[in-house]
């Protein structure tokens, strides 16, 4: 168990069909939410961007679960890492452990996600209530397919600004989305946003729409 400024983060294991599901789970003093994290291909619980992210959501009051969407046997299997539908179920069951968890079944829950778990995330959330807000940060939303259109959480995608081709991608699913929405483009930034300054904009953006859409503490 380690200590990060007022947040406690904590090894979990989360039960899937397939196997246990590695994670990290941090919660502040008083959390006004749960963000979770669905990680891009060949990336996991130790991505190195949204463990800075999730650190960054702790210190403004949001507790952060970042795991494995795939077991250590599966991540040798390429294809999963790009089969959106099954990571999407992945996702649904980390959604369903927090909400049965003692820790996290009084808290809101939202979804972050990057590159392909950013579709993933949307597929997850489509028709499912308990899903107050979805940020994308660098993801690929055109992967979610006809799901856009069942998803009501409202949703935030942020797309570098040089990152070519991918811009088209999010306004394309961008119109396809029928919830609450906005699409920002953050001038300099290339895909993973290893620019400087620029993965810290990501930060305000995500803290200021789950700001806006997470219930305020009671």
């Amino acid at each position: 168990m380690r200590r990060h400024s007022n947040a406690v983060v904590s090894h979990v294991a989360i039960r899937a069909d397939g196997g246990t599901l590695e994670g990290l789970l941090g919660i502040p003093h008083t959390a006004r939410g749960l963000v979770v994290f669905a990680h891009g291909s060949g990336s996991g619980r130790l991505s190195p961007r949204n463990s800075h992210v999730a650190a960054s959501l702790r210190e403004a009051g949001f507790a952060t679960l970042l795991f494995d969407l795939l077991t250590e046997s599966e991540a040798y299997d390429r294809r999963l890492a790009f089969d959106i539908p099954f990571l999407a179920e992945r996702l649904a069951a980390a959604r369903d452990w927090a909400c049965e968890a003692v820790e996290t079944r009084a808290l809101a829950i939202g979804y972050f996600g990057a590159s392909t778990g950013a579709a993933a995330a949307l597929v997850a959330a489509a028709g499912d209530p308990a899903i107050r807000a979805i940020v994308s940060r660098g993801g690929r939303p055109d992967l979610a397919g006809a799901a856009l259109a069942r998803v009501d959480a409202p949703t935030l995608l942020i797309v570098g600004g040089d990152d070519h081709g991918v811009i088209d991608l999010n306004q394309e699913a961008y119109e396809r989305l029928r919830c609450e929405k906005r699409l920002t483009i953050v001038p300099g930034a290339g895909h993973l946003f290893e620019e400087a300054g620029t993965l810290d904009r990501v930060i305000e953006l995500a803290i200021e729409w789950y700001d806006r859409w997470f219930p305020p503490v009671a």
